[in-house]
């Protein structure tokens, strides 16, 4: 017989990957960094180095933020469909997180102190938006990815000539991220009007000019 899972089941669930997400070290990847060991990066001086450090920062808390996202969804959608598939882009998305973290280590840097402050506050975004609508949930993740492909495309351009192996993982990044966009909206998500998206950039500007340096 198949398990129901129940109400604290699924929260004791949501405790252990606000763990896997917020320590240090404990993502595992499950697809190989797309900064192979056959890309090795060009001369970078240390202020090349500590901007590619504060990018890789922001896209790492980013992903922070993704996490929590998909988790506060899954934890109040209404469908199982949309709950699985909150739960399946969550795991694909700690692929991002590990590639992330392992390259900010590569460039002798660390991940943002602000992280536990950003996940709470994006599992609650993400509960909300779930206890809404399967609709509007879904919505918010094709938003969301929107906005993630755009701040990727800034830093691939703004990255150091040198920087090859986190323009690596940036450009697979921006390929997931746009497909789980893709997939969101075709599963019923609403797209949601230029008004609520400017919003949403406002509040990711916040993110990535705190967490550029802290």
């Amino acid at each position: 017989m198949t398990r129901q899972f129940t109400r604290a089941d699924r929260l004791v669930g949501q405790f252990d990957a606000a763990l896997r997400t917020l320590v240090p070290g404990v993502a595992q990847q499950t697809r190989p960094s797309p900064a192979t060991a056959d890309i090795q990066d060009g001369p970078i001086d240390d202020d090349e180095r500590r901007h590619a450090e504060g990018l890789m920062r922001i896209n790492h808390t980013g992903e922070v933020c993704a996490q929590a996202l998909y988790q506060g969804q899954s934890l109040t959608a209404r469908l199982p469909e949309v709950r699985e598939q909150m739960e399946e882009a969550a795991e694909e998305e700690v692929d991002h997180l590990a590639w992330c973290e392992s390259r900010i280590k590569e460039l002798d840097g660390r991940t943002s102190v602000l992280n536990p402050l950003y996940y709470a506050a994006s599992f609650g975004i993400g509960a909300l938006a779930g206890a809404v609508s399967d609709k509007i949930s879904l919505g918010f993740v094709a938003a969301t990815e929107e906005q993630v492909g755009k701040h990727l495309e800034e830093h691939i351009e703004t990255l150091p000539a040198g920087d090859r192996r986190s323009r690596a993982v940036l450009e697979q990044m921006a390929i997931d991220e746009a497909q789980h966009a893709q997939q969101a909206l075709e599963a019923g998500g609403a797209r949601f009007p230029a008004p609520v998206k400017f919003g949403m950039t406002l509040m990711s500007k916040v993110m990535t000019k705190s967490v550029y340096r802290l």
